[in-house]
């Protein structure tokens, strides 16, 4: 059987998890470059995968004309006409795979999340390390035919930032820190008001940069920089696509386990990351990091973590699990990242 020669790339959501994809991506790209991946996603993310060659980005429309069985089976008869050769299912979940029962005779491979895993690791019957996503990702391109080395990260190149940009953040020498303080769920979301002292300490020394997203958060953010010198409350203020371009020129990103943190670690930001009620054991460490950029809660007081995958379940007790973490926790584990 001869190789295929263009890939669907299925990976609809969560942001988080498309970022993790990138780096795949882009890996498979450099590797293999006689081969077209298309990558089916949301519209929104399309800024992702801007400069890797040999892809394409289909936004899925799953809230308009692609939505419910009708709009995957036109969703389907849109693809087929781009004529790929097989799908790499990075993602496993109801919609992909309604949307593949109408690609019959096209080979078809789809992530092992490992699930029964996952459910040993959030009952406390395993807690070991599980397999990364980013790993799962490659075990699905290798049963496709193609391994990949990921050994020697790659990233995009830093952005060179115009007026556009230094105009809301300045042209002074210091270095950037973006720290991204919100999380889905309450359980992963290091609380405001010690956020709060974590940002008056770090802009004494550093240039702090907020992100989030919606008129809620860029309130709260905007509060926070108004205390502060050398704070920029930069939500609401630039599309994702700019908001990718400031990212590659942080020094670091301080975040949760969260989008934000993959998607500075896609562009090769040094991350450090603050976990509540979930745990990196799960595989959700951002790309080419390590549990030494991580800030954890003490399992000896909270042994039930993690509580969940996704940080959904807060068990009794467990409601100001973050605040068991300091302020000094956090910006001394910056301090010693950026050394």
């Amino acid at each position: 059987m001869p190789k295929p020669k263009h890939i669907l790339v299925i990976r609809l959501s969560a942001m988080g998890d498309v970022a993790m994809s990138v780096p795949v991506l882009r890996a498979f790209s450099s590797q293999y470059p006689d081969i077209k991946l298309t990558v089916l996603t949301k519209p929104f993310f399309r800024p992702f995968f801007r400069d890797i060659p040999n892809i394409d980005v289909v936004g899925a429309q799953i809230r308009g004309k692609h939505k419910g069985i009708y709009g995957l089976w036109k969703l389907s008869r849109e693809l087929r006409q781009l004529q790929f050769d097989v799908v790499a299912d990075l993602h496993n979940v109801l919609r992909s795979k309604i949307l593949k029962l109408f690609f019959l005779g096209k080979r078809i491979v789809q992530i092992d999340k490992g699930r029964q895993e996952k459910r040993a690791l959030t009952s406390g019957k395993n807690f070991k390390q599980l397999k990364t996503t980013q790993q799962r990702y490659v075990d699905v391109f290798e049963k496709l035919g193609f391994p990949l080395d990921m050994s020697k990260p790659m990233f995009s190149e830093k952005t060179s930032l115009s007026s556009k940009y230094l105009d809301v953040i300045g042209n002074d020498t210091k270095r950037w820190i973006g720290i991204a303080p919100f999380a889905a769920f309450k359980g992963k979301m290091y609380p405001i008001d010690l956020m709060t002292t974590v940002v008056e300490e770090l802009a004494k020394t550093y240039k702090i940069l907020l992100f989030g997203a919606g008129n809620s958060e860029a309130q709260v953010l905007e509060g926070i920089a108004n205390k502060f010198e050398n704070v920029i409350n930069l939500a609401g203020q630039f599309s994702l696509d700019e908001e990718l371009d400031i990212i590659s020129n942080l020094d670091l990103m301080l975040a949760m386990d969260s989008g934000n943190a993959h998607i500075a670690a896609m562009l090769g930001i040094k991350v450090v990351t603050v976990w509540g009620v979930t745990h990196p054991f799960a595989g959700f460490l951002p790309y080419n990091q390590n549990e030494d950029s991580t800030v954890l809660v003490n399992r000896t007081q909270y042994p039930k973590i993690p509580t969940s995958i996704y940080g959904n379940v807060l068990p009794q007790g467990y409601e100001d699990v973050m605040r068991s973490i300091s302020p000094e926790d956090i910006f001394s584990k910056i301090y010693e990242t950026l050394k």
